[in-house]
């Protein structure tokens, strides 16, 4: 307990024992990796403080840079010196804001599962803020998802990216489409939903309707040539492409097939299929990947 008014207990923010990583990781500009390193362990010998520096310097692959100032080193080598100073003193837990929020968009992905890695060799339980679902997937044990100061979902990150609670639970952890609907049939484990129109099969149960919302993520929704041949999924919808942008490495294409659906491709996918705004197209989907949720949750 670091803070409780009514037992009389303040404890000082030097004293409760907390590594924290900052989202631009606040290095200090004039001194070098070693010093950057070693400055919150005053309270040690000369060679002990010498000692864990060493060790830090090997467990985070910055030898070799000990004598370089932050303006030399990388955006990698830099995070790697904010968080080998934050786990210096050994503290009981870790703080990490937005860790690689001030990274580019490469170095980001590459560092992403370098940072799951020192996470776990560190062994010190840490909280990570992150406002990027995929950051949070790569990263978290234990999630909790958090809006204008309210907690809407805990779990494991599987259970609510696969299971979310409500609409805007399902938009922070990154369902493009979502759009209302309602159950019309239910057998075998499957549900019949309409959506504006559109009929979709669902795995699902009564229970989760009638009204209900409809999640659909855009890498669940295969893109095929107007009039293909049938395939195993069990919605095939009609459409027409109503926009096309470019995603990174990828591309997002917009379908109206009754309602508004988002699919993720390859830009030699999109060559080969012939995409193009106004044109013709079948969106697949199967069962699986048509998430339910109840209007009743909120």
């Amino acid at each position: 307990v670091w803070v409780d008014t009514d037992a009389g207990i303040r404890v000082r923010p030097q004293k409760r024992h907390l590594g924290c990583l900052f989202q631009d990781y606040a290095l200090f500009p004039t001194t070098n990796v070693e010093n950057n390193i070693g400055f919150g362990l005053e309270g040690l010998s000369g060679r002990e403080r010498r000692q864990r520096i060493e060790e830090l310097l090997d467990l985070f692959q910055l030898r070799g840079l000990e004598h370089l100032k932050p303006d030399q080193l990388s955006g990698g080598q830099q995070q790697r010196v904010a968080l080998a100073r934050a786990v210096a003193r050994r503290p009981g837990l870790l703080l990490l804001d937005e860790p690689l929020s001030a990274l580019d968009a490469q170095t980001r992905l590459r560092l992403r599962g370098e940072l799951r890695n020192l996470l776990r060799r560190l062994a010190i339980p840490s909280v990570v803020v992150t406002h990027d679902w995929e950051e949070a997937l790569a990263l978290g044990d234990h999630l909790v998802v958090i809006q204008d100061g309210l907690v809407l979902q805990t779990g494991t990150p599987q259970e609510v990216f696969n299971r979310p609670r409500n609409a805007e639970v399902a938009k922070i952890v990154g369902m493009e489409t979502i759009q209302p609907g309602r159950i019309l049939d239910a057998s075998n484990g499957l549900v019949t939903v309409e959506v504006n129109g559109t009929q979709l099969v669902a795995v699902g149960s009564p229970d989760e309707g009638p009204d209900l919302f409809v999640c659909i993520r855009a890498e669940d929704v295969v893109l095929e040539p107007a009039g293909s041949p049938v395939t195993s999924a069990r919605n095939r919808l009609s459409g027409i492409v109503r926009d096309i942008a470019a995603a990174g490495a990828l591309v997002r294409v917009t379908v109206d097939c009754g309602f508004l659906l988002s699919a993720v491709v390859t830009r030699s996918a999109l060559s080969d299929l012939q995409v193009a705004t106004g044109k013709p197209i079948i969106a697949a989907i199967k069962a699986s990947g048509v998430h339910l949720i109840s209007r009743r949750e909120g």
